[in-house]
């Protein structure tokens, strides 16, 4: 360079850096942006966030998704961000934790949208319609690439909450005496969530809410007939076959899962960890969604050898009250504001391409 000038070096825009490590920009976006972040001024902070989970540490997903998160994100900062994780209702349970997110009393926490339906307008058609979507990848490009995901978002960060979809995945009913009648199916009490409890009850059921660590007890004591956590793999790692072997088919909806921070939290990150952080959330789901599916079929094949389960399909006349209550449901989540208008059309139109309307 003339006169012993040094090449200049590449510049951030910090508006734009901060934009795009919040997951305000596209994901491409910041892969694009990362290594001239990383590489111009790395900050040596440590950082400990706690995290209150819904899943109890014996699911599966408290492993596969919560403690494979933690340590993919310390990889990434090489050391610098780490978890420390708590199990379902050791801090906060269901609704209570999307509150101590806000308040900032924990920076993290995982739910299932079911838990804070009155948060977004949105949000039921982000945890799902039930009967409405047939297979995860639907509900993928639903949530990712037609903006399901941004309706919730536009209510939840100013809020003081950021949230991003964990997975999507099948949600079945496990039982505890085989049906293959309406009106055994009108016996059943059942232990739900969300806009899933209106439409079991739809179907003739009487479905209940029972809290995670509490399913086992309730199905081997009588308290409840059969109960939906996941599908093959809540039902494996929960030890629920063991009381209930009858496994239903077809699934009664796809479902979400859900990673939620704290808005002021993630803003207050060196701007490499918020980077970091937020780039995982969203690559992950993609990858965490595809490895779901083939865990599924891993653990219906080891659960119909180990516990003897049963693949029972819903009656037909049963399979028909569904079909009528996912109607009445998606009509039901459309009349709940703009942005639960705008997302019931762009789910209805994406039904149609699909040629389930």
């Amino acid at each position: 360079m003339p006169n012993g000038q040094k090449p200049a070096s590449p510049r951030v825009n910090r508006r734009s850096l901060i934009k795009t490590s919040l997951g305000l920009a596209a994901v491409p976006a910041a892969l694009a942006a990362a290594p001239a972040i990383i590489g111009s001024a790395r900050a040596q902070s440590k950082v400990t966030w706690k995290v209150q989970s819904h899943w109890p540490k014996a699911s599966a997903s408290f492993k596969d998704s919560l403690e494979w998160f933690n340590t993919e994100l310390g990889k990434r900062s090489d050391g610098r961000f780490k978890l420390q994780m708590f199990g379902a209702g050791e801090l906060a349970k269901g609704g209570e934790i999307f509150n101590i997110v806000r308040k900032g009393v924990v920076e993290m926490g995982t739910l299932s949208a079911a838990y804070i339906l009155g948060e977004a307008q949105a949000m039921g058609l982000a945890y799902g319609v039930p009967g409405s979507l047939l297979e995860p990848w639907e509900m993928t490009h639903y949530l990712k690439n037609l903006g399901g995901e941004n309706l919730v978002n536009e209510e939840l960060e100013p809020k003081g909450v950021i949230y991003r979809t964990e997975k999507a995945y099948t949600t079945e009913l496990v039982l505890n005496k085989k049906i293959a009648t309406m009106d055994d199916f009108k016996t059943l009490k059942l232990r739900s969530a969300g806009t899933l409890m209106d439409y079991l009850s739809m179907a003739g059921a009487s479905p209940t809410h029972i809290a995670g660590p509490e399913l086992y007890q309730s199905l081997s004591t009588g308290v409840v007939d059969g109960a939906h956590w996941g599908a093959a793999q809540g039902a494996l790692t929960m030890k629920l076959w063991e009381v209930a072997r009858f496994h239903m088919k077809p699934a009664l909806g796809i479902t979400t899962d859900a990673y939620v921070f704290n808005k002021a939290a993630v803003e207050k990150l060196p701007a490499d960890l918020r980077l970091i952080l937020m780039t995982l959330a969203d690559e992950r789901f993609f990858s965490r969604t595809a490895e779901y599916q083939h865990k599924e079929a891993v653990a219906l094949t080891r659960g119909k050898k180990e516990n003897n389960v049963e693949v029972v399909q819903f009656p037909k006349a049963v399979q028909e009250k569904f079909a009528a209550a996912s109607k009445e449901i998606l009509a039901k989540e459309t009349v709940k504001g703009d942005r639960a208008a705008k997302g019931a059309e762009i789910l209805t139109s994406f039904m149609k391409d699909l040629g389930y309307v």
